[in-house]
């Protein structure tokens, strides 16, 4: 089932801007957000998967990016936390499961630290639970951004660290498709300033105090050669204890285990997903459908 042929791009209202996320499926609500630089087609392996298993599977893409509106003035782990709140209370079919990847994991554990009630279960995919490198290095790499995240270079700068720093390891068949994508959006004066607003504003340390607070079970999944952590698995562990949830190792990819290795990533998400406790919509349903046999 291909999500681009069942759901029609919707929009959410915030006080910058539109988000625009897709929806398709019946069943327990999940929630996909993606990272920086990238687009909702990022999860189109893993979306067929969850709405064959039965669930209904609500995809959006990051303020400034892909189909959402370039008008929104702050960016980061915070601004994308409250988007996915409000998004879950538009939807009003909560609790959620929220997926992330990248920052986008970062704001599916901020929303879960805020809004407990509204998150079931997080899967997160390469999140950032804490700010790495020392505070020259953050300024260093924020002047780069500025430099080089511009027209008339930056659409294919980003096209070209993503293939081949980020998505480092084994590439998906329709790794060329996507990234080809992500240039064709950046292209674009409005986009490619937003995604170079995002990169300077990033700061994961706010996260890292709201990790204890989590509630929901988890699963974090992490490429072995993944080089925005020092070492993938002791950074896998650590963010796995941290959070008292499972872990999955993916060998062979960096940054991208979704649609770097989705033969891996898909089967341990709906095994997970599968083993939480019934949601208090399938409950819900469950009881109708009782009381209308009775």
């Amino acid at each position: 089932m291909d999500i681009k042929q069942t759901a029609s791009i919707q929009h959410l209202s915030r006080p910058e801007g539109r988000i625009a996320y897709t929806d398709a499926g019946t069943g327990p609500l999940v929630v996909a957000v993606p990272g920086m630089g990238d687009l909702r087609s990022t999860y189109d392996d893993l979306v067929p998967a969850l709405l064959a298993a039965g669930h209904r599977v609500v995809v959006a893409d990051l303020r400034g990016h892909g189909d959402s509106d370039t008008t929104f003035r702050t960016h980061g782990d915070v601004e994308t936390g409250t988007d996915l709140v409000a998004l879950v209370e538009h939807l009003d079919a909560g609790p959620a499961v929220l997926v992330g990847s990248s920052m986008g994991g970062s704001a599916a554990v901020w929303a879960a630290a805020q809004r407990p009630e509204l998150v079931r279960a997080l899967v997160l995919v390469a999140p950032h639970l804490r700010e790495h490198g020392t505070p020259a290095q953050i300024r260093m790499n924020r002047l780069l951004y500025r430099a080089v995240f511009v027209r008339p270079w930056g659409a294919a700068a980003w096209a070209s660290l993503y293939t081949s720093m980020f998505a480092k390891g084994r590439k998906s068949p329709r790794h060329a498709e996507h990234v080809a994508s992500i240039r064709r959006s950046m292209a674009d004066a409005a986009h490619l300033r937003s995604f170079r607003d995002l990169a300077v504003a990033l700061d994961h340390s706010v996260i890292e105090p709201l990790v204890a607070k989590v509630q929901a079970p988890s699963l974090v999944v992490v490429g072995e050669l993944d080089p925005d952590y020092k070492e993938a698995g002791a950074e896998l562990a650590r963010m796995r204890d941290a959070l008292g949830g499972e872990e999955l190792l993916v060998p062979g990819v960096g940054h991208y285990p979704q649609h770097q290795a989705p033969e891996v990533v898909t089967p341990a998400v709906l095994d997970f997903l599968a083993g939480l406790p019934a949601s208090p919509a399938t409950q819900e349903n469950g009881a109708d459908e009782r009381g209308a046999r009775a």
